[in-house]
């Protein structure tokens, strides 16, 4: 069983909204704190949002007021909404436990044209 699969990403362009999803096995999700990280090109993984499983949140200071993290966890799903894309943003976003514990998913590519 692949324990993360992420789906959502795309092309879009600057200041359009992207949603992603991260599907995660049962076992994963009673674990405390989720997070979405992202890698650009030549770049080092980031985590950019993480949700405990007391809904608390944290965002990174470049996606600050852009992005919102959410779960559910009838679903053990977790959400990134994202909205006022921008090229910078534009990286293969990863979901993962914070800190990260789990093999990594294929990741889900996010292109924001200018």
């Amino acid at each position: 069983q692949v324990p993360l699969v992420e789906s959502g990403g795309g092309l879009v362009q600057a200041g359009g909204s992207l949603r992603l999803s991260c599907a995660a096995s049962g076992s994963i999700f009673s674990i405390k704190s989720m997070g979405w990280y992202r890698q650009a090109p030549g770049k080092q993984r980031e985590l950019v949002a993480s949700i405990t499983s007391s809904d608390r949140k944290n965002y990174a200071d470049s996606v600050k007021g852009r992005f919102t993290i959410s779960r559910d966890n009838a679903k053990n799903t977790v959400y990134l909404q994202m909205n006022s894309l921008k090229p910078e943003d534009t990286a293969v976003y990863y979901c993962n436990t914070v800190p990260y514990l789990i093999a990594w998913g294929q990741g889900t590519q996010v292109t924001v044209s200018s």
